[in-house]
């Protein structure tokens, strides 16, 4: 197929026209840095010495004329890109960033006797995670209207909270959270199509994955999105923020062989690389989602405590950004101005403007749905593995573990079937993987949706089938991932959001609510006075029967 090549206004070269900008004010000489091999690895743009000057435009956009600026810089104008129409998505268009000249704040400064804050709630939040924010106890925490103990505060209530912070990070919210998970305003937006037309580095990369064998560069962008359900915008925009994948071509060894700024040589290639970033975008989403990231730790090993006000999706790019940056270089990536989301933005437009059609993710009075235990009636499995990462061991801890009863052990065939644990239409199946769209729309980025791994899926079922309650879908296995023996792995998902297991909404099924305990895998579940404890040896205290005669069985 022909690929259509963008006029004279398309966004490569928007964003050229913006990085010579950025340059011609905020430098006076530049150093080119080029990538070189020594002794502690691969130098780049993006890992530079914590000793050497850097200034943050060229570390992050490089692709750059050097040029002296004179006293009056020429001002950009403005544009309008005009994208393909078989694009999926909407016409983006490119607002022009303006640099600041004012140096980002490094910190918010608290007086000791400051008035509380008044704070509006965000999707997600819960009294003990705030009050983890914000270093308080739960009971200092007040509101006009009642404040839920358990689950989730109403998104917009409004909360007084005393100041006790002195010293954070940048309170400036930088992407909202549907523009970092893989939600409704991407459902159909087209990776594949939106590569290809812009024509880069990327749109001609192939490499062969272990998931789906001989792929291109916008299908391996799509396997991570939703391995990991993070938007695949966003992927996008940091593989061009890091090494110009996608409107150019990567400018040095280091930014073709780790095209997210991870030098590492275990984790080289377009593939792992994406798999490593958007793990550490989830590790710092849902770590701030579940109270248990405060504080960004940089490689120097000093600390910032990150900005209570701040949501999941600004904290999961900055955890990102600390990952790859010395932080002088990480101010310049969060500076709202000239740092990743004015790129971001001058490439697919206002995420805020996409954000405000279907915010928030996890909207008032949101329950999960009935599920039940995903193995037939009469059956006894072992609950193996407590809360643990939905995709990754580090990642968001949304997933639960069973294994049947068999008297061999490692990834042994199983004669024990494995069933739905809710109706729902089958919207993801391959690899091991099955995904069943709870409210029938076929799209997983929406509504609920319930994720198998490990699973050897019947093959009478496909893609677009809809399955009922308990009806049989296939076996466990070791399909689809590391595994030490034959089992499934289970997760939920709500607007393409990760539901942890034992968060405000914990994991339900059967009436058996699942806790998590003091490291991933452990932990218990609890129905009534009835508990099975998690533990990958399937002994006697892991075995758990499904007895529900009264809910509607269909595995024939």
């Amino acid at each position: 197929m022909k690929k259509t090549k963008l006029n004279d206004r398309n966004p490569f070269k928007k964003i050229r026209k913006l990085r010579m900008n950025l340059s011609l004010l905020l430098t006076a000489a530049v150093l080119v840095a080029t990538s070189m091999m020594c002794s502690s690895g691969y130098i780049t743009p993006a890992s530079l010495t914590e000793t050497a000057e850097y200034t943050p435009v060229e570390t992050i956009l490089p692709t750059v004329q050097f040029i002296k600026p004179t006293e009056t810089a020429t001002p950009l104008p403005s544009a309008t890109a005009t994208m393909d129409p078989a694009l999926a998505s909407p016409t983006p268009v490119f607002d022009t960033p303006t640099p600041s000249m004012t140096p980002l704040p490094t910190a918010t400064q608290i007086a000791a006797d400051a008035p509380p804050s008044t704070y509006y709630a965000q999707s997600g939040d819960s009294l003990s995670v705030l009050a983890t924010r914000f270093n308080v106890n739960p009971f200092e925490i007040v509101s006009p209207e009642a404040i839920p103990e358990t689950g989730f505060i109403s998104p917009g209530q409004m909360l007084m909270i005393p100041n006790r912070l002195v010293t954070t990070t940048p309170n400036i919210a930088l992407v909202p959270d549907s523009e970092v998970v893989y939600s409704p305003s991407s459902a159909d937006f087209d990776t594949e199509t939106f590569v290809e037309t812009i024509g880069g580095y990327l749109s001609d990369y192939t490499a062969y994955t272990n998931q789906n064998g001989l792929s291109n560069g916008g299908e391996i962008v799509e396997q991570n999105a939703l391995n990991h359900s993070i938007n695949p915008r966003l992927l996008i925009s940091l593989l061009e923020y890091n090494s110009r994948w996608v409107f150019g071509q990567p400018g040095s060894f280091s930014e073709e062989a780790y095209p997210m700024g991870h030098v590492d040589k275990d984790e080289e290639g377009l593939f792992a690389q994406l798999s490593w970033a958007a793990k550490q975008i989830n590790i710092g989403y849902y770590g701030w989602r579940d109270g248990t990231l405060t504080d960004i730790v940089f490689r120097d090993g000093t600390s910032l405590r990150i900005a209570p006000e701040l949501n999941a999706g600004t904290v999961g790019m900055m955890y990102y950004f600390a990952q790859i940056f010395n932080k002088t270089q990480w101010y310049g990536a969060i500076d709202p101005d000239i740092g990743f989301i004015a790129q971001h933005n001058a490439i697919f437009g206002d995420s805020w403007a996409r954000a405000a059609a279907i915010e928030p993710l996890l909207p008032p009075g949101i329950q999960q749905p009935e599920l039940i235990l995903p193995f037939r009636v009469g059956d006894v499995w072992a609950y193996t593995g407590g809360p643990h990462g939905a995709w990754s061991i580090e990642g968001p801890q949304a997933a639960i573990d069973f294994a049947p009863s068999s008297v061999a052990h490692g990834c042994a065939p199983s004669e024990l079937w494995a069933t739905a644990t809710a109706a729902g239409i089958i919207t993801r199946l391959g690899s091991g993987i099955m995904v069943i769209d709870l409210d029938g729309d076929g799209k997983e980025q929406t509504g609920w949706a319930f994720f198998y791994l490990h699973l050897l899926p019947l093959s009478t079922l496909d893609e677009g089938d809809w399955i009922e309650q308990g009806q049989i879908i296939g076996k466990p296995s070791c399909e689809g991932g590391r595994a030490t023996g034959t089992h499934i792995h289970i997760g939920r998902k709500y607007n393409g959001e990760w539901i942890l297991a034992d968060g405000a909404l914990p994991f339900v099924l059967s009436g058996w609510q699942v806790a998590a305990g003091d490291d991933p895998y452990e932990g218990i579940m609890t129905n009534g006075s009835e508990v099975v404890t998690a533990s990958p040896d399937a002994s006697f205290t892991t075995r758990i029967e499904r007895e529900e005669p009264d809910i509607p069985d269909s595995s024939g």
